[in-house]
């Protein structure tokens, strides 16, 4: 038995007034995913651990079986092993976002949903003039930080020596609020030779911030923007930082697993990929916003199938659609991944002989009236040939409550499936 994890980031929501008090799954005009849940098992599971935030990085991890007590570093070294950054031992890498403020506020966590070339020019701009600008070195020495291109807004940051001891504030969680009230804070933390202390790792991520933000603003980039009246990539955000995280592979935890292959256009989950023992498949056009091309990624879902014994894919619109607040593209981001991902898989493999576990959910949810991650169960279907039906009909948060499998918690949901 072969295994598929498709992932809608984000496509769990609350019920909203606008929709006659249903939720957006209900809503959304789903066949083939309520048929897999009608033909298949349903149940909730909890995706977020006690103490940690409802992040992708944390709900993802742990839904592909990894005890996040264990592993967890942050976001930051997740999204260097994708980007290929080999991270030294005295690195604290950091997921940098360029993100837009105004009026002392920040207005969207991406920069203005930012083109990966324009992102880069921006990211390598600020590499140019922060990575040795004058006040850094003096008050931290030479060469102590590195900025490192990503996709879009997402990029990565090294600081060389800095302390994990810091307490971040994603920017997605913190849209229209005043952003000099969410800087770094130091934690309290082992004394670790050879590193920053909390304080100073604190100082000097405020530093960055502060000076990203003098430096984009005199961007051409920005200049431009600012004439045709749209919203400027004009800060920084550093957070989600960490140091190289100690993971087993998935071949390593599961014997089923010989080999597998992740499929998605964000660099966090390719991260999680890459400690996972996943290869990453990438696929062009893939956006990680509701533009992304949802045939090519179904495609090189069935193309690893043939040769891979687990697949990871995972699609982020839904996620950004919450998070920007817009009804409709999420409605539209959520039929898009049944009518364009699950239904040609599953047309698919009904057609072949060897059976593949097909399993369905979302990493959190991402509601469009909160604008962020919320810590709750989401729902999940499970549906491989002859498996035994629970009465559940349709796939949705309020449905999946009367499901066969309960609820589970967080590695129960892989362990589950790997029985299968």
């Amino acid at each position: 038995m072969k295994h598929l994890i498709i992932l809608g980031d984000g496509m769990a929501d609350h019920p909203v007034e606008r929709l006659g008090g249903k939720t957006l799954l209900q809503h959304a005009n789903t066949p083939y995913m309520d048929m897999l849940a009608r033909q298949g098992r349903t149940g909730r599971l909890i995706t977020i651990p006690d103490g940690f935030q409802p992040g992708s990085e944390v709900a993802n991890t742990a839904i592909l079986g990894y005890d996040l007590n264990k592993v967890y570093e942050g976001r930051g070294p997740l999204e260097a092993a994708s980007i290929g950054y080999d991270m030294r031992p005295d690195d604290l890498a950091l997921r940098c976002n360029i993100i837009s403020v105004a009026d002392g506020k920040i207005i969207t966590h991406n920069g203005g949903n930012l083109e990966t070339e324009d992102g880069g020019v921006l990211i390598e701009y600020l590499n140019q003039h922060l990575s040795n600008d004058a006040d850094i070195v003096s008050r931290f020495g030479k060469d102590r930080v590195c900025f490192i291109r990503g996709i879009q807004y997402r990029h990565l940051l090294i600081v060389r020596g800095g302390s994990k001891y810091v307490a971040f504030a994603p920017p997605h969680d913190h849209p229209d609020e005043q952003w000099q009230e969410l800087l770094p804070v130091a934690e309290q933390g082992p004394e670790e030779p050879g590193r920053l202390s909390p304080e100073d790792t604190a100082e000097l991520l405020t530093m960055l911030i502060v000076k990203s933000q003098r430096l984009l603003a005199a961007h051409p980039f920005n200049k431009a923007r600012a004439e045709r009246g749209e919203r400027q990539a004009n800060s920084i955000w550093p957070w989600g930082g960490g140091y190289r995280p100690q993971m087993k592979t998935l071949m390593q935890m599961f014997p089923q697993v010989k080999s597998g292959a992740v499929i998605s256009a964000v660099d966090l989950i390719r991260g999680i990929g890459y400690y996972a023992g996943l290869r990453k498949i990438i696929v062009e056009g893939a956006t990680g916003l509701a533009d992304t091309n949802y045939e090519g990624k179904a495609q090189a879902a069935i193309d690893a199938l043939r040769t891979d014994d687990f697949v990871f894919l995972h699609v982020e619109a839904s996620d950004e659609a919450g998070h920007d607040g817009d009804l409709q593209l999420k409605l539209r981001t959520i039929e898009n991944l049944d009518r364009r991902i699950v239904g040609p898989i599953y047309e698919e493999l009904s057609k072949w002989e060897e059976p593949v576990c097909i399993a369905v959910l979302p990493d959190h949810p991402t509601p469009i009236e909160v604008r962020t991650h919320v810590n709750e169960p989401v729902p999940f279907l499970i549906y491989y040939k002859g498996i035994t039906p629970d009465d559940v009909t349709c796939y949705d948060e309020v449905a999946c409550v009367r499901g066969g499998y309960g609820l589970l918690r967080l590695q129960q949901f892989m362990e589950t499936l790997m029985e299968v």
